[in-house]
This record gives C-alpha cells, sequence and structure tokens, in this order.
C-alpha cells in the first residue's frame, strides 16, 4: 500500500456525537484515576533530545491493558452507531455479531514513528473545583462529601457541582428548573414553567454560553460540535487536541437550555501529564489487526461456507425473507470500509487509570450513505501492549468503579433496587480486594431495574498506589 500521505486522506462528513443527559453521565463518564510508577518528565534540550526520546522509549514498560467494563443498559451514547454493545470497547468486535471485515477505500496516510501516553496524576484542589463552579455560576465554596468535592444544593432543586477529588477529576453538573407548587386540591400534569419559546438557541449561542466553562477546564481551545440536540436542550462538545494529536473519549458536554444558559454538563477537570514514548505502527497494520480481533482465534482463513437457508419464498417482501446462514454455523463477515484514518489519542483503560494511549481512529461505513462511525485502535507496537484477560465469568455483584480519599473508598457497582448491599476490603501490600455481598428482599414482588450504587469502605491505611481488585471476577477496577 502506498505511503504517499494524500492532501486529505480520504474524507467523510463529520461525525457528530450525540447529547448526554446529565442523569445518565455519572453511569456513562468512563472511569479511571491517579497512582502509576512509568510516568516521566518529558524530554527536552537542545541536541540530546532526540536521544532522550528514544531512551524513554527503550525504557517504557508494557502496556497492560484491561478488559472494559459497563453497566446493564449503559448511556454512554444513546443511539450513536459508533457506541458499540455494554462492555464491548472501540475497535474490538462484537462476540455475539457476525465478524466484521474492515477495508481501506483509498490510500493511507503516514502516521509518527513515534508518540506518548498521556493521563492526569494527583489530586484536584479546592480552587480547581471553585474556578469550575465560578464559570457555571454555582454559589458556594466545595466542601467533601466522600471522595468528591460538591458545590451547591445536593438535597434539594437548585444547581450541583460534583468533582471527584482523584485525577482526572471526572465532574458532573446539573441544573434543575424550579417547580411551581401545585394548588391544593387539583390534579398538575406539569408543574415546570416553560423556559424561552422552548426552541434550542443557536450554535454561535450555545457555544458561547460553553466557552468560559471550557475555559476553567483547561480547554478554551478544543474543537467544538454544536449540533446535537436533546429536546429543546443543544449541547456542545469539545475535543481537545492534546500535544498536537486529535482525541477520542476525552470530551466535555456542555448542555445549554433555551434560555441560553449551561444547563448540565460533564468532563474532566484535572490536566494531562505527557507519559513514556512508544513506538507506533501504521494505518495498514493497524486495520490488519482490527481484522484479526474480529476473526477471533482459529478464525483465521476459515470457509464460511454454503448458506443454509432454503429458498426465499415466491412473493414475500425481502426483509422478510430469512437470512443466509453458512452451513458451519458461523456468520457471513459484515464489511466497514474506512473511509478516513487520522493518528491520534484514544482513551483505553491500562491498570485500571484511565489513559490516553497513542491510536488511529477510523471513520467507518457499512453502506454507502449509511450512518458513519468512529472506531479506534491502539498504534502502540504490540511487543508494548498486554491484552486484557478476560475476567472469569460469576454471578456475584462486580465493582465498576471507585474513588479514593485517605482511608475512605467509596464503590460503585450496579444492584437491584429490591435487595441491599455491604462492601468489604480485604487489603495487602500492593491490592486492596472489594467484596460486594447482596440481601435480596424477602417476599413481595419486585421489579426489575439495575440501578448504579454506591457502598463506602473504610480501609485500615490509606489506598495509596494499591491496585483495587473485584474479589468476584478477578478483574481490576478502575478509578473514577
Amino acid at each position: 500500500m502506498s505511503t504517499e500521505r494524500p492532501d486529505n486522506d480520504v474524507t467523510g462528513p463529520r461525525r457528530r456525537r450525540p447529547p448526554l443527559a446529565v442523569a445518565s453521565v455519572a453511569a456513562a463518564v468512563l472511569l479511571a484515576g491517579g497512582g502509576g510508577v512509568y510516568w516521566a518528565s518529558a524530554a527536552s534540550g537542545g541536541g540530546d533530545a532526540a536521544d532522550s526520546r528514544s531512551a524513554d522509549r527503550d525504557a517504557a514498560p508494557v502496556l497492560s491493558l484491561d478488559a472494559p467494563e459497563a453497566g446493564p443498559g449503559d448511556p454512554a451514547a444513546p443511539g450513536d452507531p459508533s457506541t458499540p454493545p455494554p462492555g464491548i470497547a472501540p475497535g474490538e468486535p462484537d462476540p455475539n455479531g457476525p465478524p466484521v471485515v474492515y477495508r481501506a477505500s483509498g490510500q493511507l496516510p503516514d502516521g509518527p514513528d513515534e508518540a506518548a501516553v498521556h493521563r492526569a496524576t494527583g489530586t484536584v484542589a479546592p480552587a480547581e473545583v471553585a474556578r469550575l463552579a465560578k464559570a457555571l455560576g454555582v454559589p458556594g465554596t466545595p466542601r467533601t462529601v466522600g471522595a468528591s468535592w460538591v458545590v451547591g444544593d445536593e438535597d434539594g432543586p437548585g444547581a450541583l457541582l460534583k468533582v471527584t477529588k482523584q485525577a482526572p477529576g471526572t465532574w458532573t453538573f446539573a441544573r434543575a428548573t424550579p417547580v411551581q407548587p401545585c394548588e391544593q386540591g387539583k390534579m398538575c400534569a406539569n408543574q415546570s414553567p416553560p423556559e424561552a419559546d422552548g426552541k434550542p438557541v443557536s450554535e454561535k449561542a450555545a457555544k458561547a454560553a460553553a466557552a468560559p466553562v471550557l475555559k476553567a477546564v483547561g480547554q478554551g481551545d478544543a474543537a467544538l460540535d454544536a449540533g446535537g440536540l436533546m429536546g429543546d436542550v443543544r449541547v456542545v462538545n469539545a475535543d481537545p487536541k492534546v500535544d498536537g494529536l486529535p482525541t477520542y473519549g476525552w470530551s466535555t458536554g456542555v448542555q445549554v437550555g433555551p434560555d441560553g444558559k449551561v444547563a448540565g454538563g460533564s468532563g474532566q477537570l484535572k490536566a494531562l501529564e505527557k507519559g513514556h514514548t512508544y513506538p507506533a505502527i501504521g494505518a495498514g497494520e493497524a486495520i490488519e489487526q482490527l481484522n484479526e480481533a474480529s476473526r477471533g482465534e482459529g478464525e483465521a482463513g476459515r470457509d464460511i461456507g454454503g448458506c443454509a437457508t432454503p429458498v426465499p419464498l415466491e412473493g414475500e417482501p425481502k426483509s422478510s425473507q430469512p437470512q443466509c446462514v453458512p452451513s458451519n454455523g458461523k456468520r457471513a463477515p459484515v464489511t466497514q470500509t474506512v473511509e478516513k484514518a487520522v493518528f491520534g489519542l484514544a482513551l483505553s483503560y491500562v491498570e485500571g487509570r484511565q489513559t490516553l494511549v497513542p491510536s488511529w481512529l477510523f471513520t467507518v461505513r457499512q453502506a454507502p450513505g449509511g450512518p458513519g462511525s468512529t472506531v479506534t485502535q491502539i498504534a502502540v507496537a504490540p511487543e508494548f501492549v498486554e491484552k486484557p484477560q478476560t475476567p472469569t465469568p460469576s454471578g456475584d455483584r462486580k465493582a465498576t468503579s471507585y474513588a479514593a480519599d485517605g482511608r475512605t473508598l467509596d464503590v460503585t457497582f450496579w444492584g437491584s433496587v429490591c435487595s441491599t448491599y455491604t462492601a468489604s476490603a480485604k487489603e495487602s501490600a500492593g491490592q486492596v480486594r472489594i467484596s460486594i455481598e447482596e440481601e435480596r428482599q424477602k417476599g413481595g414482588a419486585c421489579i426489575m431495574i439495575a440501578k448504579e450504587l454506591k457502598e463506602t469502605v473504610t480501609l485500615e491505611k490509606p489506598l495509596g498506589d494499591r491496585t483495587v481488585i473485584d474479589a468476584a471476577s478477578g478483574a481490576t477496577v478502575p478509578r473514577g
């Protein structure tokens, strides 16, 4: 394949990301945090810079990737064709679907020979929270609630900002609309007063309203997309560049109501730091890795075989006719056309920590004129990547994230609304193993709805850099 760089790759329409409902953000945001020992200062200075980068690359440890975790009905991006089913990472094939074959529609661009990983470290200072609260118009002083900073009204209508203390400082904001009390003795179908004229503001007005918030979180120069709508609320998604590279998975979302005020939002508050530099693979090799992962172990080169379904019935519409199923039980592969390839940084879990890893960002489309989506593939040379191990299946409840403040550990998990839960910890020098026990409701009917829950565990010693493990599955629990 040619290595000549085209003027503009093979371009396709820009993908618009759908809005994120504030109520869903806490469950949907990718979680992780601080700690780790493999991060080094960026090389600098004179003629020794190239040698320093080379030494840093040679000393770089293997990136130990974690399997993605997701709760039931993860609303990360409702209706987004690029959002895989819960538990499936971008670029990973759905094990329940047909194999996918990715094919480039034209010349692929060159990429750099090496690139660095980035992540946020340390803890969020109250001054950083106060700066964001001021931009959002939330009065009050940051106060501690569990492992988070909180500003605003937590128990009633009003504005509320929550920021986890540990990096990356995941924050969520929601502004509730005051509700007029219903007259005694009357049924009120809708107690909320109408906002403005019920029409969303223009994209220009939404970007202007979001600007102070984006500046407060250090993304004032990020690329903006204000095309998303959530009813009469316009959503501004900001995708920053880091070290001159575009990012995927590190967006800040700001929701602007029809009155022109910021109604909600989410993102990360702590600034990213540059880590080790790794040798990078090209776009063609990245596509080969995607196809290899889609084929799965033992699938390479296997003949799909003929179809075992009967001949379509005469007169039946094609959409109602049975689909072709190969005689060996394997589904025929689906081809996705790669229309554009960009080298950037994509979010991954590395030993439970949220990390931006050098990756190829592919714009793909299954059919001409159909919806486009983004698929990512890590661009770090394979010898520096340790793929995740599949946790042992377990019927026990699994922790999905945690936040720590000294000896306090807040554990988040999905559970039944009709059960009560307790969390406990078993500590060692390098790990903290979390167990979650469930006591089911006895007697009576119970609606089958999963809810995101949180339990607090008090440790014998501060967590520090120890890894948190879910005892039920043996999987690393990401920080949130």
